[in-house]
């Protein structure tokens, strides 16, 4: 599906207000939530007109603060940041906070090279999981969209695929959320990347931001049939 680059926030239909998010989340538990990983779990992104500059992270994180006054938030995120440095420089500063809700990376910057070793992806990977399990928080990651796209491999598409795959994997057997961007209609917007054709625009981050809500409710709904 296209969609006209006249949109705003207000009539994105990928986009939810921030009173029908909250309303989704009114009862979450959640009152510490972390952030590690790189750029793209920072939210890092232009700014598009019509949208509130603001990445998807600070999105969500001002959600729960409508249902949870209380809430705490840390994003150590670190532009570049490859997963050996999240787990040399971020879960230290994670661990001291102990989230109860924490977004781990999807090991974007892991396949920028010249061979990526997916092998050692994934067991840096795990580790980052491994070491999430141990504080109790709901995990939560993301896979990497269609359009985000790095042109000097010609070999991207299938990277992309192999790590979202591991990605999925990974969240699979440590109970995290995963929102699936991969084939998400959003990836059909001209507008959808910043400048750089790497990061979403903040129109990208207000979708993805929303999809996350709807996977926290999702995930709230099963709590309280539990």
């Amino acid at each position: 599906m296209s969609v006209p680059n006249s949109l705003t926030e207000e009539s994105d239909p990928f986009c939810m207000s921030a009173e029908d998010a909250a309303a989704l989340l009114f009862d979450a538990p959640w009152s510490r939530f972390a952030v590690i990983g790189d750029s793209l779990s920072a939210g890092t992104g232009d700014a598009s007109p019509g949208y509130t500059d603001l990445g998807w992270a600070d999105r969500v994180a001002e959600i729960l603060r409508r249902v949870r006054p209380d809430l705490r938030y840390l994003n150590v995120a670190v532009v570049g940041a490859k997963t050996p440095e999240v787990l040399e420089q971020q879960i230290e500063r994670m661990l001291e906070f102990a989230p109860d809700l924490l977004h781990v990376p999807c090991g974007a910057n892991d396949i920028v090279r010249r061979s990526p070793d997916y092998a050692e992806i994934e067991r840096s990977l795990r580790r980052v999981y491994d070491i999430a399990a141990q504080v109790g928080a709901q995990l939560m990651s993301f896979t990497l969209g269609k359009a985000y796209v790095v042109p000097v491999f010609p070999d991207w598409d299938e990277r992309v695929h192999t790590m979202n795959a591991i990605t999925r994997r990974l969240a699979s057997e440590y109970g995290a959320i995963v929102v699936d961007m991969w084939d998400h209609p959003v990836n059909a917007r001209a507008d959808l990347l910043s400048a750089d054709q790497i990061h979403f625009s903040t129109s990208g981050q207000a979708v993805m931001a929303t999809e996350i809500v709807k996977q926290l409710a999702y995930v709230l709904g099963r709590l309280t049939r539990a």
